[in-house]
């Protein structure tokens, strides 16, 4: 008949023996050298989601910090306010993310907007390289469409040693966006801090305009199957959405109807100083604030906080972001 232990010495001759196990195998000695941080970098800039049949890739360009006081039609205590409610820093401005979407349709590799090709500093630029992280070559976009044509949108149409970015990519914006940044008459007109604007404009578009593969729509038709263009003139004068839509699930991308998550969609009737009709700029943000609210869109903007995708929810008075959750492809 064999004895047990008392609990007690149990625990004792347990607590010896790991103790002889763990000096056979630590290390003795001084203590290792503390690991090194990783120099602050962050992980590549791509999110996806699955949208229907379509596969859906949030690309990072980088950001921009803004003086929140070019946000108007409210007072600096209002824009405050609402900046410190969303913990959102004003100083040295409000981090502003700029966005791209890359669709992959099954039958087309769609690329909405371009970034600013590092054209606004070196914290912008990193479109391509985030691309290339999210699997894919520049090379395979076929279909590149934009917005409008502000430099944060359409300079990485070229490379920053000045070759085209999408080499197979036919590119196409609304016919009156093109109208006005390509009029040489509208540019000599601007306001001379403007100017530069037009003549980037000028330069990337040409470059694909010389290939024939530089086209323009009227927003409301659709471009390919299960993408279609959508009016949200205001910001500048063909600014433009395109929806998404497969297997009854439906993504907006709308670009820069919302410059400021924290402020405007609280208060959808402030407008900001890149507008070039602030009335129709407001007037656009309150009606697709509505549609997306009620139609419980899924939303991607070119300056929500990355990955910029989410849904739109209506509250009492205004409207709340309410952003994606990480998850798998479903």
């Amino acid at each position: 008949m064999s004895r047990l232990l008392p609990v007690s010495l149990a625990r004792t001759a347990f607590a010896l023996a790991f103790a002889g196990l763990a000096a056979t195998v630590l290390p003795s000695g001084p203590a290792a050298a503390e690991p090194p941080q990783q120099q602050r970098t962050q992980v590549p800039g791509y999110y996806r989601m699955a949208l229907g049949e379509f596969e859906v890739t949030a690309l990072y360009d980088g950001y921009i910090d803004l003086d929140p006081g070019i946000l108007t039609r409210a007072s600096a205590e209002d824009i405050q306010g609402l900046l410190a409610r969303m913990f959102v820093e004003s100083t040295p401005g409000m981090q502003t993310a700029v966005n791209a979407f890359l669709v992959h349709t099954g039958r087309n590799l769609v690329l909405v907007d371009t970034g600013a090709a590092g054209r606004f500093g070196p914290t912008l630029g990193a479109i391509p390289a985030n691309i290339r992280a999210a699997g894919y070559d520049p090379a395979a976009v076929d279909t590149v469409l934009l917005t409008h044509l502000h430099p944060d949108h359409a300079a990485g149409l070229m490379t920053a040693g000045g070759a085209v970015a999408f080499p197979n990519a036919t590119v196409w914006t609304a016919q009156e966006e093109a109208g006005f940044w390509l009029d040489e008459q509208a540019a000599a007109q601007a306001p001379k801090e403007v100017q530069p604007f037009f003549a980037m404009a000028r330069e990337v578009v040409a470059a694909y305009d010389r290939a024939g593969r530089f086209k323009t729509f009227v927003p409301g038709g659709e471009l390919l199957p299960g993408i279609a263009s959508v009016a949200a003139a205001g910001h500048t004068p063909g600014h433009s959405g395109f929806l998404f839509a497969s297997q009854g699930r439906s993504l907006l991308v709308w670009g820069d109807v919302v410059h400021n998550h924290a402020v405007q969609f609280p208060r959808p009737e402030v407008a900001i100083e890149f507008d070039s009709d602030q009335s129709r700029a407001v007037a656009t943000r309150q009606r697709l604030f509505a549609e997306a609210a009620a139609q419980k869109l899924w939303v991607a903007g070119a300056h929500l906080p990355f990955p910029g995708l989410g849904h739109v929810r209506a509250e009492q008075q205004g409207y709340a972001w309410v952003p994606v959750e990480f998850g798998p492809l479903r």
